[in-house]
């Protein structure tokens, strides 16, 4: 694939990645490029089919993994998701930098791919903090937010191992962890700024 390196974004829900990234978008304007991912869950309040998500039958999902159409899916809460070959490549051809908002299942994955994204995990402080933001968001049961929590648990743990991330950002303080983003993606984000003036 040509075009811009990707990045890899990763960490538990509620960690602060979908605020970063929104951040990012919004100060950078015509650099970067969200892949839209595949789905199998329902929409939540206010989401669009082709804008948040891809919102597909598990049958439809499942003939494009196995026809090799998916760089990364995942089943959590027995829901599916991926992003799609064609999706990265949309973002790349238009000379943006891809971004990739993947759980660590996904980020083993890639791996695995000729990809050669930037690998940056979004982590929370600790597990308290999380749950409290998990909880003031109030879109979860009991039941799903103790499955968050538990997959959350995982990805801090996982997150940890040598070699899977370029870098870790603890989100204590969003304008603190978004400056540290912006330093491991500046050198990119230079590469097609410079690229749009020529």
């Amino acid at each position: 694939m040509s075009g811009p390196r990707p990045v890899v974004l990763s960490g538990p829900s509620g960690a602060g990645k979908s605020t970063l990234l929104k951040r990012l978008l919004r100060d950078y304007e015509g650099v970067f490029g969200f892949t839209v991912s595949h789905t199998t869950r329902s929409p939540r309040l206010g989401e669009e089919d082709g804008k948040d998500y891809h919102f597909v039958t598990k049958e439809t999902m499942q003939q494009g993994i196995d026809n090799g159409d998916f760089i990364e899916n995942a089943e959590f809460s027995g829901n599916m998701y991926g992003t799609s070959t064609s999706a990265v490549e949309d973002v790349q051809s238009q000379n943006l930098i891809c971004i990739l908002d993947v759980d660590i299942q996904g980020v083993k994955n890639i791996k695995k791919t000729d990809l050669n994204p930037i690998y940056v995990s979004i982590q929370p402080p600790s597990m308290e903090i999380l749950e409290k933001r998990l909880r003031d968001r109030h879109t979860e049961t009991e039941e799903s937010l103790q499955k968050r929590l538990e997959a959350a648990r995982i990805d801090m743990e996982l997150s940890k191992e040598p070699g899977i991330f370029d870098v870790i950002i603890i989100n204590n303080d969003l304008d603190e962890a978004y400056e540290k983003l912006k330093e491991v993606l500046i050198e990119e984000i230079t590469k097609v700024q410079q690229s749009k003036k020529s």
